[in-house]
């Protein structure tokens, strides 16, 4: 598949470390420009891009920005693609969001209004990137880690269980965008590796 990936930090370098593995058509970008990333492409074998060249053509894009940022992407770039959200609310770095410190709105829900038309799914934002990184296995193995995946959009939401799947974790299906709260921080699949009977239970013993 062609994927975006939109921030190189620790969970969009991890992204596009372990999907080019699988031999993915990555093109990444930054808030820096193309010219930082050189590094990184060389490394590799993804391409360095804009935002317009990460999203464009992409099949997949994932968003792993601090959630700040969000409202200043241009929506219509995003008009009917599948874009993971991998980002978390921080308070202390993204600042006072208000539907976001009262939880009426889960951040993936808040981004999707900045996002119209996107078909947004919620995942990779509960394991460390180093987990990430390493702790990929095969199917069936008995310490294979599970990641919850939210998304409204059933096709949407496949699609990224099949991307998490070939990434060496069992995919769970936690809910729709607004139960994406679940998998947020302070829930207790946040930050743990359990396997996916662990993140069905953690899923369903969080509370808001």
């Amino acid at each position: 598949m062609k994927i975006g990936i939109i921030g190189s930090g620790h969970i969009g370098g991890t992204l596009t470390r372990r999907l080019r593995t699988l031999n993915h058509d990555v093109t990444v970008t930054n808030s820096r420009g193309p010219q930082s990333l050189t590094d990184l492409a060389q490394e590799t074998g993804a391409t360095a891009g804009t935002l317009e060249d990460a999203v464009q053509d992409a099949d997949v894009v994932v968003v792993a920005i601090p959630l700040l940022v969000v409202p200043a992407l241009p929506p219509e770039l995003f008009d009917g693609k599948v874009v993971v959200d991998a980002n978390n609310y921080y308070p202390q770095r993204d600042g006072d969001i208000a539907e976001l410190l009262d939880r009426s709105l889960s951040s993936s829900r808040w981004t999707a209004e900045h996002l119209k038309g996107a078909r947004l799914v919620k995942a990779f934002n509960n394991i460390q990137a180093q987990h990430l990184m390493d702790n990929g296995r095969p199917a069936g193995s008995p310490d294979r880690i599970a990641l919850p995946v939210a998304g409204d959009d059933a096709e949407a939401k496949q699609l990224v269980m099949q991307l998490v799947d070939a990434l060496g974790f069992d995919p769970v299906d936690a809910g729709t965008l607004d139960e994406s709260w679940r998998q947020q921080p302070d829930t207790p699949v946040y930050g743990t590796d359990r396997d996916a009977a662990g993140v069905r239970q953690g899923l369903a013993e969080a509370r808001p």
